[in-house]
Parts: C-alpha cells; sequence; structure tokens
C-alpha cells in the first residue's frame, strides 16, 4: 500500500491486483523459483506474509483513516506513472520501453534501484523518476554519511546534471518493516533515511529530490477492524512517528504498499467486489464515512486474470480522470500502477501470480484495451527485435507414458518460467502433451535457443508452427543480443539481490501537502 503521515508533503499508497490463468500440473515444481539471475530478488519473504493476511481485509480502510488524520494534505499534480521493474531473463530495452511510457501517457516512474541504462533512457524525456534504494543498501548507508554521498552522487547527481534525468524522490529500502523480515532492518532504516537526506542537501539537491520509505500495509493494525481503529503497529510506532516526523519537516512522503489481490488470496471469502470500483459492494460504514473500493494482476492464479485486471485498472484510471480522491480527501491522487511489465525472473515465494503484474507483456505488448480517455487506449512497444519463429515442443512420436518426461519437464520449469500453467493460470487447460510441450519452449527461450536447449531425452522437437492455443500463449524472446538492454545495478557499489520474485498491479498514490 508498490506501489504502490504526521506531516509528509504528499502520500503514496500503492495497491497490487493480481489476475492469474492456468492450472498447476502436479509435476510442475513450485519449490523451485528458477535460474538465478542479479537483483532477481526484490524483497524476499513478502510472500511468506500472505498466511498473516487474513485479517488485513480491511487494512487499507485505515490508511484512508490515515489520511485524515495527517490533515491538509494537498494535490502534486494528477498524473497517469507505474512501477516499471526489469527482473526478466529477456528485458524489454530502456529505450523502447521510455517511448512505451510515452506513448501511453505515462509521465511519473518508479525505479527499484539504479541501473544506469535506465536512467540513462529516462534522461530528457519529461517522466518523473521515484528512485528505489534496496534493503541490501540500508546498512551500509546507515553506518556512514560518506556511502550515502557517494551513492547519491553516482545515482543521483550524476544523472540529474550529465543526463536531464528528472528525479523527483530517493524512495530508502522497500517495505523494511515488513513482519517477515523479522527486524532485520529496524536499526538502519531510519538513519539511512537521514542521511540520504544529508547526502542530498550537500549535493545541492534537497529542494529538488525529496525522500521518501515505501512500507508494507502491514505497519499498522486495527483492533476494531474499522479505519477508526488503525494505528501503527506497537512494535514500531515510535520508530514510525519519528520517521513520519522527518518527512514531515523535510517535505517527503510517505509511501505505503498496498496488496488487495492477497487478501483474496489468503481469504476466497474476501468480498471481491471491494477490489473493483463499481460501487456495488455494501460499504464499510465508520462513523459518517462509507468506504466501498480497493483494488487487481493477469495470470498465476485463479483470481489472478485478464477480466479481473482490466475491471480493475479501467475503474482506477476512470477514477484518475474524474481527478477523484477518497472518501477523506477529495483532492485527486497520482497513482503508480505496479507495473508496467510481466517480469519472468522475480521470485515465486508469494505465489506464481508474482510474475504477472504488468499492464502490458514482457515484450511492451497489449494484454488488454484501457480507455485512457480522448480515444485514447494503450498501444504496444514498438521496435522490439525477436528471436527467430521457433518453438520447442513435444515430439509427435515421443510417448507421454515415458519415464523421462516428468522429469524433463521439472527440468525445464526449474530453469524457465511455468507460472502459466499453474492452477487457475492461462495455460492451465493443456492436456499433458500440450504441458510439456509448454515446459520444453519456454526452457528452449529462456536459453535463446542455444544449441541443445531443445533436446529433452528425445521427447522434443522443434517446429516453426505457433503451437499456442486459446489463453496460453507460447512465447517467442525478444532477442537481447540486437538490442543494448545494459541495464546492471551501479547503486554505490554495485547491489546484486540474489534469487528470484512476482506481481501484479501495484498503484502507489501520492498526496501533495503538509500534515
Amino acid at each position: 500500500m508498490n506501489g504502490s503521515t504526521t506531516n509528509p508533503a504528499f502520500l503514496f499508497f500503492s495497491y497490487t491486483t493480481v489476475a492469474a490463468a492456468g492450472s498447476c500440473k502436479a509435476y510442475i515444481p513450485h519449490s523451485k523459483p528458477g535460474p538465478s539471475y542479479p537483483n532477481a530478488r526484490r524483497d524476499p519473504g513478502k510472500g511468506i506474509q500472505i498466511k498473516q493476511l487474513n485479517n488485513m481485509a480491511l487494512s487499507y480502510l485505515v490508511w484512508m483513516l490515515l489520511l485524515s488524520l495527517v490533515g491538509g494534505l494537498g494535490v502534486e499534480g494528477v498524473g497517469l506513472a507505474c512501477n516499471w521493474g526489469t527482473i526478466s531473463t529477456h528485458p524489454l530495452p530502456p529505450d523502447i520501453t521510455v517511448k512505451l511510457l510515452k506513448d501511453n501517457g505515462f509521465n511519473k516512474v518508479k525505479l527499484f534501484e539504479a541501473q544506469p541504462g535506465v536512467l540513462r533512457a529516462l534522461g530528457n524525456s519529461g517522466i518523473q523518476v521515484m528512485l528505489g534504494i534496496p534493503n541490501d543498501f540500508l546498512a551500509p548507508l546507515a553506518s556512514s554519511v560518506g556511502f550515502a554521498v557517494k551513492w547519491v552522487s553516482q545515482n543521483v547527481s550524476t544523472y540529474v546534471s550529465k543526463y536531464g534525468v528528472d528525479i523527483r524522490y530517493v524512495a530508502v529500502g522497500n517495505e523494511p518493516f515488513l513482519k517477515t523480515y523479522k527486524d532485520s532492518f529496524l536499526q538502519t532504516t531510519f538513519p539511512a533515511l537521514k542521511n540520504i537526506q544529508a547526502a542530498l542537501i550537500k549535493a545541492g539537491l534537497g529542494e529538488k529530490v525529496r525522500v521518501t520509505v515505501p512500507l508494507n500495509a502491514d505497519v499498522y493494525q486495527t483492533d476494531s477492524g474499522l479505519p477508526s481503529g488503525g494505528d501503527f503497529r506497537s512494535d514500531i510506532h515510535a520508530l514510525m512517528i519519528s520517521i513520519i516526523k522527518f518527512l514531515s519537516d523535510n517535505d517527503g512522503p510517505l509511501t505505503i504498499n498496498i496488496y488487495p489481490f492477497l487478501s483474496l488470496y489468503a481469504d476466497p471469502h474476501f468480498p471481491v467486489d471491494y477490489a473493483f470500483f463499481s460501487g456495488n459492494s455494501t460499504p464499510i460504514v465508520d462513523g459518517s464515512i462509507s468506504y466501498t473500493n480497493v483494488g487487481w494482476p493477469t495470470d498465476g492464479d485463479s483470481n489472478a486474470n485478464l477480466q479481473y485486471a482490466k475491471k480493475f485498472n479501467q475503474g482506477l484510471v476512470n477514477r484518475i480522470l474524474r481527478g477523484q480522491g477518497t472518501p477523506k480527501r477529495s483532492d485527486a491522487p497520482d497513482i503508480y500502477l505496479f507495473g508496467l511489465l510481466d517480469e519472468d525472473a522475480k521470485s515465486i515465494q508469494p505465489g506464481n501470480f508474482e510474475r504477472h503484474w504488468g499492464i502490458f507483456y514482457f515484450d511492451g505488448t497489449v494484454k488488454y484495451s484501457l480507455d485512457l480517455g480522448k480515444n485514447k487506449t494503450l498501444v504496444p512497444a514498438k521496435g522490439v527485435r525477436y528471436l527467430e519463429r521457433r518453438w520447442c515442443v513435444m515430439a509427435p512420436e515421443a510417448n507421454i507414458a515415458d519415464p523421462n518426461l516428468t522429469e524433463s519437464i521439472n527440468y525445464a520449469c526449474t530453469y524457465a518460467d511455468c507460472t502459466s500453467l499453474g492452477y487457475g493460470s492461462s495455460c492451465s487447460r493443456l492436456d499433458t502433451r500440450s504441458n510439456a510441450s509448454y515446459a520444453f519452449n519456454m526452457y528452449y527461450q529462456t536459453m535463446n535457443h542455444q544449441k541443445d536447449s531443445c533436446k529433452f531425452s528425445n521427447l522434443s522437437v522443434i517446429t516453426s508452427i505457433n503451437p499456442s492455443q486459446a489463453t496460453c500463449r507460447f512465447e517467442v524472446m525478444i532477442d537481447v543480443g540486437k538490442h543494448d538492454t545494459r541495464a546492471t545495478s551501479s547503486s554505490a557499489g554495485g547491489l546484486q539481490n540474489l534469487a528470484i520474485r512476482v506481481i501484479f498491479v501495484l498503484i502507489l498514490i501520492i498526496y501533495g501537502g503538509v500534515c
């Protein structure tokens, strides 16, 4: 709540929505996240919190109350915004992605870490940037102002002055007080925040670039189940008040990530109508205020599908176009959707849906139409170059009773993304032969059609006939060799988050003004 509060200049709210497709075959491994890629694990441990979400169905409402408590929040400016994640085996080139953003009217973007190729592409683009710092950097940033100065110099000052990147915010950490982190970042987050602020001031950027801390919705609690009963968790209450006062004193926003989909994922009895903006759900009455809506992804779970995702996002866009705020704040918020593109190398620890948060597929193709107003709708990325149109499928003569079949599929899905085969997902209705073909092809594509990447114990063959069927897409990957896709992390010495992760439509809402 990512995207997706005493006196911060604005508030960011982040709702996560998920759309799933396909159903899990017994031999598709869920415990193995796949190949290891640099920066593949943006926030390990987030998925573990799902067991804690049964009591969070109304938790987003608490933040609506907090908006009223912090007082007088103005609007920083309404515009389309999104989270741009890059945890992908075949990332869409940064220059093409920036053009995709502009073509679809996005003028704000949140990055999870400093990546040279991405930042250079955003230079002189007219797009405002929130630049994230991963949790791994909190300890060194907290222990040394000099380290913070170096980080700001390398990742903010350089790109602002040399490349014309419009960096507006630095997001220090990502959900550092998540319960599943077991207090790992309690002692380092606030000192890191203060040191980054000091470094920005030293660099002469204190008035242009503001600091923030993206927090998970579990930083608050409500004993009554109503917003009016909400408060910060007792174990971090004093710390949160200190952070909020600091943000307020420095005109910095508080960023909150809310994941309504996870409430439904954890509790099938969660009132799904609250996720949409149709006004059909029964209002929750808290004194004189009624609350009716939350927020939705597109694959990896039965509730993560194109239909729900479109319904949620269209309702959200309509709300933005109307300039509509919250029950306690009529001012129109800025909204960061989570996310822009699917990311096939994210950890699936939270669930298979984690790789399918994008409003676009991994290559920038449109998943579903959205009316953006003024006769505009989503348009796909242009100039994408692909590998040769070839697919790896189960050989016609191969027998589904072959004793090597299960092992071959397991191997393919260990090193490639098979989440669309999961229960309720887009490829869940495939028969055994097609299921194997999907697994073989994902491995073949992930390995860039390398020699021997379509050899599975004589069970597979390469074809030029597209095997896609119904809702199940058999992908052909981006040819990264034909694009400059370099986006190596340079966050003050180079951070490499190890492993993998997943999501869908994260939304961050920004409110301007002082509480």
